[in-house]
């Protein structure tokens, strides 16, 4: 039963998740009184930390409860519930890191005197936006998943 009610709560909260750290927070908090971009960048940096690790833990629950309730797992809930783990993977592994990078330099650059350009820093990199694009394709697929598999419960 914990594994029937895991499956079908997660998906949604993962999505929320995102939604309100990802397409809310982050574009809300550069308009903020005072806000710099590259203390912004840093906060983003810590929040992102943090979201990644608690969304790997909801793909361990996800994972272990789908194992439990194959049944309730179709090939194409399966693939819904696949690309967004791929994706948390891919950005983990790949994005996430170049990212870092990049801010890290950005804010060095913060602390040099000013008149310092060495880095440009409200220009969307390729990875920027390949981020962006990932969490779309989580944002996209989680409720459809999850829905899916309400009705599949339901049935």
């Amino acid at each position: 039963m914990f594994a029937l009610v895991l499956l079908t709560m997660l998906p949604f909260v993962w999505f929320g998740m995102i939604t309100a750290i990802s397409f809310i927070e982050t574009p809300l908090k550069f308009k903020a009184p005072g806000m710099t971009h590259a203390l912004g960048v840093g906060i983003g940096r810590l929040v992102f930390k943090a979201l990644n690790m608690v969304e790997a833990a909801i793909v361990v629950f996800i994972v272990g409860a789908w194992t439990q309730r194959q049944d309730l797992v179709t090939l194409p809930i399966g693939i819904l519930l696949a690309v967004p783990i791929l994706a948390l993977a891919m950005q983990t592994v790949i994005i996430r890191p170049a990212m870092a990078k990049r801010t890290k330099a950005l804010s060095e650059t913060a602390l040099r005197p000013s008149g310092s350009t060495a880095v440009q820093p409200k220009v969307a990199t390729a990875t920027h936006l390949a981020y962006i694009g990932s969490e779309a394709l989580k944002v996209v697929t989680l409720p459809i998943a999850g829905i899916l598999i309400v009705l599949a419960v339901a049935a």
